[in-house]
């Protein structure tokens, strides 16, 4: 049938101009079949719009032949989001349906299998609840809001191996040899520990050579899935051995719905085949992936292949080995950290002697000037560290490093914003001292190279704190990430390498894709992630714990008194009135900072005249700090009416710490302040070793409050795992009725232990700035909607600029 605008025109005569394009667009539509699923131009046309869309013709028109018109510019403004800072802040939403739509995900770890099952058992039977969170408002880093996705998702190619008798060595319920051929490849999602066992391997830019080190790998759906690929072998084929894993990260579905349904679902036709003749109810924590319609959580699933330019860059600047110091730069959301993160695998891979004539054995200088997407850190810091092995996953698989294997956190400060554009200054002072640093730790290191991650903020000021790095940090090469400009920017940082005789190298940008979480969502896994991760000692691999935050034991530090711990507390970017401080302090983000010297707390933060009032008074004695960090912070601390030691001036704003006499240990979450006893309670991953040994060394801490997200994740951390526990005992029971072990749901013990649990569900709900709707209409649909919900990158080169595309 013909569309109504074609019936129209049928009898007006066609002009040559409106004849081409009618059948220009009929013969499109001719060829489409035959364009191949694995070209990108079938990918962009398969994709949703970013948004939905009023039927409106200033939105969009639609030619007779059925192509849109162009859109102008105020259309498309009209259609973007807006700013988080513009964005009203709302307490986090928690939607109960009676009756969901979403299956419980599929476990991953060996141990916990018995446990999905029951999951789905009980969904099945008792149609149990589940609970969404409510939407986020789209970010401004990044993303837009979420996307509908297609009814039907394409079937992308991931492997181009496929699994066999022929090239299965052997399989049990946990382990899986397989063996390569030579430019074939071999995808994987989940997590688990891979071994070389014969020929070389690339993944995720390192080069694996038969050893008989196991690295662990994480592979969730969240980023694009990393891909095993044969370099070379002993008659074309490299052998590796693929083993399950226990990290425990898995189950931290039961404390935020963000990491639910993104590690390995159920058997695929791929693991079918290796598991035979192992036990039926067999599950690995990885499943191997031919295409994304052999997912069985039916998620957005795409293969990461680096372009053939970033490959050769890599191999360019690998080859200077030692002497390497090189800035990557570019746009928002144009492959930096990931470039950035191949760069750092491919240089630390462990190459013979025999290849190369070079063995890396300083390991790399990683200086991460990203504060908002940090690689070794939870947000808020810029850091230098010097890493010693590649590492296989994003970066809230690896929030903070083992500094007795991975590598070490040679010195890290804490801006207190995701962006550096809030304090210029300080974020300058902040990078210059960690040049310094890495200068120092050559004379230790000295065949140790640099790689320099520098953030977006690439326009304005960010612009001139990018050329002044460029004219004075000595680098051996700096790489731009946009073949599409712009000159504003382009040209000024070209100038920049040729005044310091630096090679300037531009990389196309990474392929805009869809992703299932936010840039704000994928931050609040991160600082959870770092919360809940440890590093046991007699292990190689760290180990995430799914207890909430508020079932931990804190770290009782107190501000005031013979014995006071802390120095002072600190407000960046905001002002706060010294009576609101305790407020502002309660359940907040903050960074432990270690003052090393006086010079650190400036003499220019004179008391402020509201300081003479009968609820304030300036803290003269500490005998708990030490002498020279307490002459200077004597004439710059104000006493709260709680006796909070508060680094206050006139204006209600504080002067940050100098980076030069100061660093910051790590993040701490406050979860209360006890003004009776003059007691703080902390929730902090920080070592207790790390914290003795500043104490030790006579520094100073200071507690700095600054604009990081909030901690939503941290307040509904108790709900979620109440709400696991229910199902878990819910799933044992119906177990045990259908094997006869137990009695049925009249037996006074079950409903006792029933209500217990409900209770612990009441009661978890029942806290502030979090609100629990119990609905199975509009909320419902709202949820099920966001479970099949997608987040689209965009990227500007600069604002209001067309030079790289808008999605």
């Amino acid at each position: 049938m013909k569309r109504k605008a074609e019936k129209q025109q049928a009898g007006a005569p066609l002009s040559a101009f409106a004849a081409f394009a009618a059948r220009k667009a009929r013969q499109q539509q001719v060829l489409e079949p035959a364009v191949p699923k694995e070209a990108p131009q079938a990918v962009a046309a398969s994709e949703p719009p970013s948004k939905k869309r009023r039927r409106s013709l200033e939105v969009a028109e639609t030619e007779p032949n059925g192509e849109r018109r162009p859109r102008t510019r105020a259309a498309k403004k009209q259609d973007e989001p807006l700013p988080a800072e513009k964005t009203p802040e709302q307490p986090t939403r928690v939607t109960r349906s009676h009756k969901s739509e979403a299956q419980p995900e599929p476990e991953n770890a060996p141990e916990e299998s018995d446990v999905e099952s029951e999951q789905e058992e009980v969904a099945n039977a008792d149609e149990m609840d589940e609970d969404e969170v409510a939407s986020v408002v789209g970010d401004a880093d990044g993303y837009e809001s979420p996307a509908e996705t297609p009814a039907e998702l394409q079937n992308f190619p991931l492997s181009k191996a496929r699994l066999s008798k022929n090239n299965i060595v052997y399989s049990d319920g946990n382990t899986l040899c397989v063996r390569i051929k030579e430019r074939a490849n071999l995808a994987l999602i989940g997590h688990y520990d891979i071994w070389v066992k014969r020929g070389v391997v690339s993944l995720m830019g390192a080069k694996l050579h038969p050893s008989a080190d196991v690295h662990r790998v994480y592979a969730p759906s969240t980023h694009s899935l990393p891909v095993i690929k044969c370099v070379s072998g002993i008659d074309g084929e490299a052998e590796v051995e693929l083993k399950s894993c226990s990290s425990g990260i898995a189950r931290l579905r039961d404390l935020s719905p963000l990491y639910q349904k993104i590690w390995a679902g159920q058997n695929t036709a791929a693991d079918k085949i290796t598991l035979k003749g192992a036990a039926n109810d067999s599950k690995r924590t990885f499943s191997v992936l031919y295409t994304s319609s052999d997912d069985t959580l039916n998620r957005h699933l795409r293969p990461l292949h680096l372009d053939k330019k970033w490959s050769a860059s890599m191999k360019a600047l690998s080859q200077r080995q030692s002497k390497l110091r090189v800035l990557v730069c570019g746009p928002k959301a144009s492959g930096k950290s990931t470039f950035s993160r191949y760069l750092l695998n491919h240089v630390l891979s462990a190459a013979p002697e025999v290849e190369t004539g070079y063995t890396n054995t300083d390991g790399v200088a990683f200086l991460d000037l990203d504060p908002g997407q940090p690689e070794f850190a939870p947000m808020g810091q810029v850091y230098l560290a010097r890493v010693r092995s590649p590492f296989f996953g994003p970066p809230f698989t690896h929030p903070s490093l083992d500094e007795s294997r991975d590598g070490e956190m040679v010195r890290a400060h804490h801006i207190g914003a995701t962006s550096p554009k809030e304090d210029p200054d300080h974020y300058a002072m902040a990078v210059m001292d960690l040049m310094d640093q890495y200068r120092s730790l050559l004379d230790k290191y000295p065949r140790c190279p640099l790689i320099i991650n520098y953030p977006g903020w690439i326009f304005g000021q960010g612009l001139e704190v990018a050329t002044w790095l460029v004219r004075t940090l000595g680098l051996s090469d700096m790489v731009y990430m946009s073949e599409k400009g712009p000159s504003e920017v382009v040209d000024p940082l070209a100038l920049a390498a040729r005044e310091a005789r630096v090679p300037m190298t531009i990389l196309p940008s990474q392929p805009t894709d869809f992703v299932s979480r936010s840039s704000a969502q994928l931050r609040a896994m991160q600082i959870q992630s770092y919360f809940h991760m440890t590093h046991p000692t007699d292990l190689s691999t760290p180990l995430w714990t799914d207890v909430p935050l508020s079932r931990t034991r804190p770290i009782t530090v107190e501000y005031a008194g013979s014995r006071q711990g802390i120095t002072g507390i600190m407000v960046m970017g905001s002002q706060i009135n010294p009576d609101l401080l305790q407020e502002t302090l309660e359940g907040a983000i903050v960074g432990i900072v270690a003052v090393e010297s006086p010079s650190a707390i400036t003499g220019e933060m004179a008391r402020p005249a509201a300081s003479n009032d009968s609820d304030m008074d300036l803290d003269s004695e500490n005998p708990g700090l030490s002498d020279s960090i307490q002459v200077a912070a004597s004439a710059s601390i104000v006493r709260t009416r709680e006796d909070l030691p508060y680094l206050f001036i006139g204006s209600g704003s504080c002067t940050p710490l100098d980076p030069r006499s100061s660093h910051c240990l790590g993040l701490a979450l406050v979860r209360s302040i006890n003004t009776s006893t003059h007691k703080l309670e902390l929730s902090t991953p920080i070592p207790s070793s790390l914290l003795e040994k500043s104490i030790q060394e006579g520094h100073g801490l200071v507690l700095v409050r600054g604009q990081i997200d909030n901690p939503n994740w941290a307040i509904s951390e108790e709900y979620y795992a109440a709400r696991a526990a229910e199902r878990r005992y819910q799933m044992s029971a119906s177990r045990s009725r259908k094997t006869g072990d137990s009695a049925n749901d009249s037996d006074p013990e079950h409903n006792r232990t029933l209500a217990l649990l409900r209770e612990r569900i009441r009661r978890a709900s029942n806290v502030p700035w979090m609100t629990v709707v119990e609905d199975n209409s509009r909320h419902q649909r709202e949820a099920a909607a966001r479970e099949k919900s997608l987040w689209k990158l965009r990227k500007k080169a600069y604002p209001g600029s067309d030079s790289e595309p808008e999605w």
